[in-house]
C-alpha cells in the first residue's frame, strides 16, 4: 500500500495532465519577438525558457518605450505610411520586428488544447533605428540613462531628508523612510545605513561632478565620525555604534545604541554592521583623499583584523558577530541573544562583503601608493588590504562551492572549521540568489586584479635579459588564483542564469531550498524579486560579458551573459523605479508589480538606503562604457585641502589590462596638454587641491 507522500505525488501527477478548461490567468512574459504577423496583428514571444508564445494584439492593447525617473518620452518610432492607430496591424507594423526584446503584459487563455495570450501592454526596449537592426540599440546602454538616473536618486534622497534646504543638518537624517519619502515615527538614525547613504552620494558626485552631492556626502562623513565613532583606549581601533535616537524636540542623546537592533544580530556587534560603516567613508576618500578618512578607515580595518579575524590560520575568515561586552567572538552570550546562535560561527556577509563594500575602491585609491604620501605606514596598510583581498576571495573559491556540483547554490554559513551551517534561524539550507550573483560578480573583480597584476610581472620579465625564475613563479601563481576564482565565477553565471532567474518574465529570485524535489526551483517563501538582488545579477552579467568577450573560446558564453544583463536590466528599469514618489521599490511580484506591505513599502530602512540603486547606477555605466559599447565616460574627482598625497588613482575598477586609457584629463575647466594615457595615476600640485579634476576615459581599441 503506498504511503501518504506518494499518494499525494500520484494526484499531483494526475492533476498535471489534465486540461485546463476555461482558464484565464493575467501575466507578464518577456523574450525575443521571434515572428512578426501584421495582417492579423500577431507576434510570437519566444522567452528564456524556450517557450514560445502566440501574442494577439487588440483595439486596446497599448505600446509603450521605457521611461527613466526623469519621466520624459522616449517614444521616438515613426509613423508607417497611411498609419491609424486605432488599427491594431498598424501598431504591430509600427513597433515590433524580428529579434526584439520586449515585455508583454497580458491575459493567457487556456481552453483545452486551444492557448492564446491576449497582449493588453507591450514595453519596448530598444529604440528605433532607421537600418532596421536593433541588435545593439538598447535604450539604457545609450547615452545618459545611468547618469539620469542616479543624478534623480541622488536629488530625491536629498529632497526626502533636507527639502530645499542648501545645507545639510544631518541630524535630521532618519533611516526609516515611507513609500512617499515621509519619515517615520521612531526617528531612529542608524549608521550602517546613514554610511550606506554617503556611498550613494560620492558614487552619484564621480558620475556627474554635482556640487549637490559632494556637499551633502562632506557632511554625512563629519556627522558619521562624530556621532557615531567609538574610539579604543589607545586611539587604534575604532568600533562604529549600530545607531542613535532622536527625542522629540529634535537633540538627540548622548548615549548612543552600541549593539545591533536587528533581530538576526540583536544584542551583538555583527561584522557586516561594522563593515558597511566604511561604504561611504571609502568612496568620499576616493573623491576627495581625505586624510581624517583614511585614518578612521585604517582604524577600522584594525578592528576587523583584531576582534573577527579567526586567529587559527588553519580556518582563516571573518568571524560574523562578537559580544559588546567581552568583544569575544566565542563568548556564550552570542548563543543567547536575540533569536540565533551566533557563536563563533562565519558567514557570506562577514568574509565576502568586505569585497564590495570597501575593498575594492580602498585598494583602487592607495594602490599604487599615492606620491609624495607622508603616512608613514601607508605601505603596510595597503598590503594589509591586499592579504584581506586575497584570503576572502580564496576562502570564498575554497569553501562556499558545494562537494555536490549539481547544487547550483553555495553554502553560506559555516561553523568555525568552516563546515556548512544548514540549521540557522531562517537560512537553513536554503539559498539568496543575489549572494550568488553578488560572488560571481566580485570574483570576478578580483580575477580582473590579478590579471593587471600578472601582466605588470609579465611587462617585467620581458625587459629582463634573461627569465626571472622568480618573477616567473609568482606570474604562475597568480594565473592559478585566476583559474580558481573564475571558475568559481563561470560555474555561477552559468548555473544561475537558470536556478536564480525567472525564465518567463525575467528577474532575479530571493531565497530557494538549495535542494529540491523534482528538480524544480522551491522557494523558502514567495517569488518575489528584490531590488538589491537585480544588481547583482545585472553586474554579474555585465562583467562576465567584459572578462570573456574577446574570446573566442566563449563566445557562446559571452552572447549569453550580454543577453542576460539586458534582460535584468529591462526588468530593473521597467519595475523597480518608482515614477511617482521617486527613488526604487524594495520587491516586486513575480510579474514586476510593487509589493509595498509592511517593511517593503519603505524607501529606506534597515536593509535598504542609498547603496545598492546608486552601486548599480554607478557600475552599471562604467561597465557599458568599458565592456558593451566601448566608449568614453568621465570620472569627477576633488582631492580636498585636508590631504597630504600629490597624486590621486582614478582607475574606475578592477579592469583587465589594456581595457581602459586616459583620454583627457580637465583641471577646474583647464585641459592638461600632456597626459600618460595608460598612467591611472593623476598627479597634482598643491595648488590644484579642491579643484574639480575630470577625467575621460575610453577603450584601447578607439586609440
Amino acid at each position: 500500500m503506498a504511503n501518504t507522500q506518494t499518494q499525494g505525488l500520484e494526484i499531483l501527477e494526475g492533476q498535471r495532465k489534465q486540461e485546463f478548461k476555461n482558464f484565464t490567468h493575467s501575466m507578464k512574459i518577456m523574450g525575443k519577438v521571434v515572428e512578426v504577423d501584421i495582417e492579423n496583428a500577431a507576434f510570437r514571444l519566444k522567452c528564456r525558457n524556450g517557450t514560445d508564445y502566440l501574442v494577439k494584439v487588440g483595439a486596446e492593447t497599448w505600446f509603450s518605450m521605457l521611461q527613466n525617473l526623469d519621466k520624459l518620452g522616449t517614444d521616438r518610432f515613426p509613423n508607417p505610411e497611411n498609419f491609424d492607430y486605432s488599427n491594431p496591424s498598424d501598431r504591430v507594423k509600427k513597433y515590433l520586428k524580428e529579434n526584439m526584446l520586449v515585455s508583454v503584459y497580458g491575459i493567457f487563455v487556456v481552453d483545452g488544447n486551444k492557448k492564446i495570450f491576449e497582449g493588453r501592454a507591450i514595453e519596448l526596449y530598444q529604440e528605433y533605428d532607421k537600418t532596421g537592426s536593433y541588435d545593439d540599440n538598447y535604450i539604457f546602454e545609450k547615452g545618459h540613462w545611468w547618469l539620469t538616473q542616479i543624478n534623480a536618486l541622488g536629488n530625491t534622497w536629498l529632497d526626502y531628508l533636507f527639502g530645499d534646504a542648501k545645507t545639510y543638518d544631518f541630524s535630521k537624517y532618519r533611516t526609516n523612510i515611507g513609500i512617499t519619502g515621509l519619515p517615520s515615527d521612531d526617528k531612529l538614525q542608524e549608521c550602517a545605513t546613514l554610511s550606506r547613504l554617503i556611498y550613494g552620494l560620492s558614487s552619484a558626485y564621480l558620475l556627474t561632478g554635482c556640487e549637490r552631492f559632494l556637499n551633502a556626502a562632506t557632511e554625512g562623513v563629519k556627522y558619521q565620525r562624530e556621532k557615531f565613532r567609538s574610539l579604543s583606549h589607545d586611539g587604534k581601533h575604532i568600533f562604529w555604534a549600530y545607531g542613535r535616537k532622536i527625542t522629540p524636540n529634535g537633540q538627540a542623546h548622548s548615549e548612543l545604541i552600541i549593539p545591533s537592533q536587528n533581530n538576526d544580530d540583536l544584542g551583538t556587534i555583527p561584522l557586516y554592521e561594522q563593515i558597511y560603516a566604511l561604504a561611504g567613508i571609502t568612496q568620499y576618500y576616493r573623491i576627495t583623499s581625505d586624510w581624517e578618512a583614511l585614518e578612521d578607515i585604517k582604524r577600522t580595518v584594525k578592528t576587523f583584523n583584531d576582534f573577527y579575524l579567526d586567529p587559527d590560520e588553519n580556518y582563516g575568515g571573518y568571524f560574523s558577530h562578537i559580544d559588546y561586552v567581552t568583544l569575544s567572538w566565542d563568548s556564550d552570550v552570542l548563543a543567547e541573544r536575540g533569536s540565533y546562535n551566533n557563536k563563533a560561527k562565519k558567514n557570506w556577509n562577514s568574509v565576502g562583503d568586505h569585497i564590495p563594500a570597501y575593498l575594492v575602491n580602498l585598494v583602487l585609491a592607495l594602490d599604487p601608493l599615492p606620491k609624495n604620501d607622508d603616512y608613514e605606514d601607508i605601505n603596510e596598510f595597503v598590503n594589509k588590504c591586499k592579504k584581506i583581498l586575497d584570503e576572502t576571495s580564496s576562502l570564498i573559491a575554497e569553501q562556499f562551492t558545494d562537494v555536490n556540483e549539481n547544487i547550483p547554490y553555495v553554502n553560506e554559513r559555516f561553523f568555525r572549521d568552516w563546515t556548512p551551517d544548514q540549521t540557522w534561524g531562517w537560512q537553513q539550507d536554503r539559498a539568496v540568489c543575489g549572494h550568488n550573483f553578488k560572488i560571481a560578480w566580485n570574483l570576478t573583480r578580483v580575477a580582473n586584479y590579478y590579471q593587471a597584476e600578472k601582466h605588470q610581472l609579465e611587462q617585467k620579465n620581458k625587459e629582463n635579459t634573461h627569465p626571472d625564475s622568480e618573477l616567473v613563479e609568482k606570474i604562475d601563481a597568480l594565473q592559478i588564483k585566476i583559474n580558481k576564482l573564475m571558475k568559481m565565477a563561470k560555474r555561477l553565471g552559468d548555473q544561475m542564469a537558470i536556478a536564480g532567474i525567472d525564465q518567463v518574465r525575467s528577474g532575479v529570485f530571493d531565497v530557494v531550498e538549495r535542494k529540491s524535489m523534482d528538480e524544480l526551483t522551491d522557494f523558502a517563501w514567495g517569488n518575489t524579486k528584490d531590488f538589491w538582488q537585480q544588481e547583482q545579477g545585472i553586474l554579474a552579467y555585465l562583467i562576465l560579458y567584459g572578462y570573456y568577450r574577446d574570446d573566442e573560446d566563449y563566445k557562446e558564453n559571452t552572447d549569453n551573459y550580454k543577453a542576460l544583463a539586458r534582460e535584468l536590466m529591462a526588468f530593473w528599469n521597467r519595475h523597480y523605479l518608482d515614477l511617482d514618489s521617486g527613488g526604487v521599490f524594495f520587491r516586486v511580484t513575480d510579474d514586476g508589480i510593487p509589493d509595498i506591505r509592511g517593511q517593503f513599502g519603505t524607501k529606506g530602512g534597515h536593509s535598504i538606503s542609498g547603496y545598492h540603486a546608486f552601486e548599480l547606477n554607478y557600475l552599471a555605466h562604467i561597465y557599458i562604457k568599458a565592456f558593451v559599447t566601448r566608449s568614453s565616460f568621465c570620472l569627477y574627482f576633488k582631492p580636498n585641502l585636508n590631504n597630504r598625497s600629490g597624486s590621486i588613482n582614478v582607475l574606475p575598477d578592477f579592469v583587465k589590462p589594456n581595457t581602459l586609457y586616459i583620454k583627457s584629463i580637465t583641471i577646474d575647466g583647464k585641459e592638461r596638454t600632456s597626459v600618460d594615457r595608460h598612467n591611472f595615476q593623476v598627479e597634482l600640485c598643491k595648488s590644484e587641491c579642491n579643484s574639480s579634476v575630470v577625467v575621460e576615459f575610453d577603450h584601447v581599441s578607439n586609440l
